[in-house]
């Protein structure tokens, strides 16, 4: 069968089906152009595909993420919420494992948030982490040398020991993206949150069960389930994946380099993952 008829049958079929589109949104949020990162600039297209199918009634985005750059999640986040007062249709969200840190920062976006009973959600907060080799090139026998322009400049160097000016500064750094953070919770989840501010926003995280209690998320249920009850069972959910280029140039050879970062890369979404338990 030719893809033009096998095309035709697939619309044919599909006749009378309520559509949803179905965008998943799973890893990492980061502003690197990497495969299994989240940034507006790889999310944005699916969520301009999704929106932009007329016939469907909703748009469903699945979520499962350990969080990431505060920034791009609220980009993300943003970008949802102006679509869909663009094009007046109710978003659900879907977690999975996770939507805990950025990943909730963006799961606050739908209208209602469903979860998996034994979903992460939460960890409303602020990290900044580091280490300390203060002495270590001494006891090496290296010399470094460094020179700024600027009193704070060398905030953060890992050979330097701390000073409290910069403890203060970085704590001061972290208290405003938190009040971003709290604010955004407050604004999209109102009156619907059921416990202090002292308990939601310490970065503790719960479960998907608690998290309904604690008025983070809305319900228990799963994306068939849930989809199914609300606009029939013969529905078709079309999900949104990134289009992959008609010629495609396999990268070839190693390099030691992009092995590195690789690597690193792989290393620094295992600890935003392990830190959940997953």
């Amino acid at each position: 069968m030719t893809n033009g008829r096998r095309n035709w049958l697939q619309r044919f079929l599909r006749q009378g089906k309520t559509t949803i589109p179905v965008v998943r949104l799973h890893g990492v949020i980061a502003a690197e152009q990497r495969q299994g990162r989240l940034n507006i600039a790889t999310v944005n297209p699916l969520l301009e595909r999704a929106f932009a199918i007329k016939s469907a009634p909703a748009v469903a985005i699945i979520v499962n993420s350990p969080g990431g750059s505060p920034v791009q999640s609220r980009l993300i986040g943003k970008r949802i919420r102006d679509l869909a007062d663009q094009h007046g249709k109710p978003v659900l969200v879907f977690v999975e494992d996770a939507a805990a840190s950025g990943g909730y920062f963006i799961a606050i976006a739908g209208d209602e948030i469903i979860v998996d009973p034994s979903s992460i959600v939460g960890s409303i907060g602020v990290i900044m982490a580091g280490f300390g080799f203060v002495g270590a090139l001494d006891k090496l026998g290296i010399e470094r040398r460094v020179h700024t322009a600027g009193n704070n400049k060398s905030t953060l160097d890992p050979f330097l020991p701390e000073k409290q000016s910069d403890i203060d500064r970085i704590k001061q750094f972290e208290l405003d993206i938190h009040q971003v953070f709290i604010d955004a919770v407050k604004s999209r989840r109102g009156s619907k949150l059921k416990a202090p501010d002292e308990q939601l926003f310490t970065g503790e995280w719960w479960t998907g069960s608690r998290g309904v209690e604690l008025g983070l998320v809305d319900a228990l249920g799963d994306i068939h389930e849930v989809l199914q009850t609300r606009y029939g069972k013969d529905l078709n959910l079309k999900i949104i994946a990134p289009k992959r280029p008609f010629f495609g140039i396999p990268r070839l050879g190693f390099s030691a380099q992009t092995f590195a970062t690789d690597v690193s890369a792989t290393l620094e979404d295992r600890a935003l993952w392990a830190r959940l338990g997953l």
